[in-house]
């Protein structure tokens, strides 16, 4: 098995629009979630999301790609730009050896919502020849390809919130298996429209809150479910003896990777939670030599009563009493569920706690639930050495995924 490592990393975010700022914004405990902007809210149960802000795709990118692409193909390319831009890594292998595992929970749900209601009010010669090439989700890992001329592997990936830490996870397998010298990999989403909010609401997954610091509370006794979130992660997973012969920047190894399916219901966790723990075990395999003190968990976190139940028996079920030496926080309280998307910048929080040996907080994490007696790390970020960052994801249909990151020893 060949070893595998992070070498560039890119997001938008609705707390900023590259990594950097994305990072200093979760470090400093701000909210992205607001009041809707895309469209009338008012009319709705359900008033907030996290959007992003101040994007501009032609600006990005450039006018004719940002006329032909879905919001969450221009997230896409987006992140993928200041990723491939941070590793360094075009030009220094053949198109073939580069693959693309990118996918998203839901796909451009902007253009099938407004084509839709185009068809409806014109008929069909009011719908546009582009779309369906601008709808279907796996067209963000396509235009990705075409971008940077990777004729590798192409893989759409969706297990819906869980999409992201997939994405990743199998692209480290296909390295350190060898089909692969690097990927592109992440999650992209750009679903906040009225039909997706009131769907996700009238599914009971949705907070009503009005004000943004009610909004969304992982693992909070007042959490009464999550907030819609939209944008894109991305990491480059190279081969270790390639990124080390061109010198390259190494943020992490990727060293583990567990994938489980709960099997039970459509949208609701299992309870038992045993899934989920084997996912956390699978993942953390090669390091069982960390300490638990050492150890950061970007808990997928949502602010269901479920989810996050769930995921505190599941850490307990995977690391036993230890479970209570933990770092965990859910950046979900800051940068709303970005669902496709979210597994991929979670994981890119995870690398960069694991790199400055800190920890990123839970926001707005006031009120203790008895039942969820770890340590959540709330309100402030905590300076610790950490050994190795963990992200996991549970997606709807029973998805669990979970990626574990080191610090890299030669």
């Amino acid at each position: 098995m060949k070893r595998v490592v992070v070498t560039g990393i890119g997001a938008v975010t609705p707390v900023g629009n590259d990594v950097p700022s994305f990072w200093e914004a979760i470090l400093s405990g701000k909210n992205g979630i607001a009041p809707i902007t895309a469209f009338d809210a008012t009319q709705y149960n359900w008033q907030l999301a996290a959007e992003v802000k101040d994007f501009d795709a032609a600006a990005v990118l450039d006018k004719i790609t940002a006329r032909k692409t879905d919001p969450f193909v221009q997230f896409a390319l987006a992140a993928t730009q200041e990723a491939m831009n941070d590793s360094g890594i075009a030009g220094t292998l053949e198109p073939e050896e580069l693959g693309v595992y990118y996918g998203s929970g839901i796909g451009g749900f902007q253009t099938l919502c407004s084509q839709h209601i185009s068809m409806l009010e014109g008929g069909q010669r009011k719908v546009a020849p582009q779309f369906i090439s601008k709808m279907i989700y796996n067209i963000a890992a396509g235009n990705i390809a075409i971008r940077f001329n990777a004729k590798g592997a192409n893989m759409a990936v969706s297990t819906a919130c869980a999409t992201g830490t997939t994405a990743i996870g199998e692209a480290y397998r296909a390295i350190a298996m060898g089909a692969q010298t690097a990927i592109i990999c992440g999650g992209t989403e750009a679903a906040i429209t009225p039909l997706a909010l009131v769907g996700f609401g009238n599914a009971m997954a949705l907070n009503s809150a009005t004000d943004p610091n009610m909004a969304s509370l992982p693992f909070d006794a007042r959490r009464g479910g999550f907030v819609m979130g939209e944008g894109a992660g991305t990491l480059i997973l190279e081969e270790y003896e390639h990124a080390v012969a061109r010198g390259a920047k190494i943020y992490a190894e990727v060293c583990g990777y567990g994938a489980t399916c709960d099997a039970h219901h459509v949208t609701a966790p299992d309870p038992e939670a045993a899934q989920v723990a084997r996912a956390v075990q699978m993942a953390c395999c090669n390091a069982k030599d960390v300490h638990a003190s050492e150890i950061y968990v970007n808990a997928h976190g949502t602010g269901t009563a479920l989810n996050d139940k769930t995921e505190t028996t599941a850490l307990k079920k995977a690391f036993g009493e230890d479970a209570k030496k933990l770092h965990i926080s859910s950046t979900k309280s800051m940068t709303g569920h970005m669902l496709g998307a979210a597994g991929a910048v979670e994981a890119i929080a995870a690398v960069l706690a694991l790199q400055n040996d800190i920890i990123p907080p839970t926001i707005n994490l006031l009120e203790a639930d008895p039942e969820l007696d770890l340590d959540y790390t709330p309100n402030t970020p905590v300076k610790t050495p950490v050994s190795l960052a963990i992200s996991t994801s549970l997606g709807f249909g029973g998805h669990n995924a979970c990626v574990a990151f080191k610090k890299v020893n030669a």
